[in-house]
């Protein structure tokens, strides 16, 4: 039992959890602002920190975009993954559950797609800057493509494109859907990104024939 004027003690903040506060704040920051438009006193002020929290963490401004875009490419590919592997049925059922997922997500990381659509814009001007974002796209267009070979042999049926075009297929969807869900959210219901994979997966495959 606490004695008048004993000083209560708080439990101090691991690193791991500073860094997720400060990524987190730095999603809604910089999708509200842009990143040229927000500063690192303005990310610190939204996680609760000092800036000095921020240059411990992660460097500069740019290590931390670089870190946000590490972090959350890493946790959509886990979702991805972790849906497929938690999904029984053809690759079609699998593509419709990774869709519901994935809108699902859309709508927890507004903030992310927001700054999303602001370094495509700079991968595809070549900016220096977004390197790092082109570099984890294409680790997740393998990964993806590795996952479709995967499920499509382990489901019975076999690819009729390679599954690389698979992957950028599901991606392009994946992104345009969160895109259009942003602006009007009312002609892009829940359902529809998985409707729409569920189609193109019966459109990419056929049942494996038998084997010589």
């Amino acid at each position: 039992m606490s004695t008048t004027g004993e000083r209560v003690r708080t439990r101090r903040p691991t690193r791991s959890e500073v860094r997720a506060t400060l990524l987190s704040a730095a999603a809604r920051v910089f999708g509200r602002r842009g990143i040229d438009g927000a500063s690192v006193d303005d990310v610190a002020a939204e996680a609760g920190y000092t800036k000095g929290a921020v240059y411990s963490n992660f460097g500069n401004k740019d290590g931390l975009v670089a870190a946000l875009v590490e972090d959350r490419t890493a946790a959509y590919l886990s979702l991805g993954l972790t849906t497929a592997a938690g999904t029984e049925g053809s690759l079609s059922e699998i593509a419709r559950a990774l869709g519901d997922r994935l809108d699902d997500a859309s709508e927890e990381e507004r903030d992310w797609h927001l700054l999303f659509v602001e370094l495509w814009q700079r991968a595809v001007r070549e900016d220096p800057a977004a390197q790092g974002f082109q570099e984890r796209r294409t680790a997740m267009c393998e990964a993806i493509a590795d996952a479709v070979r995967h499920h499509a042999t382990a489901s019975g049926s076999e690819l009729t494109i390679p599954a690389e075009h698979v992957a950028v297929a599901i991606m392009a969807l994946a992104n345009g859907m969160a895109m259009e869900r942003l602006i009007a959210p009312h002609e892009a219901p829940d359902g529809l990104t998985g409707q729409v994979l569920a189609g193109l997966a019966d459109a990419f495959t056929r049942p494996a024939g038998p084997r010589a």
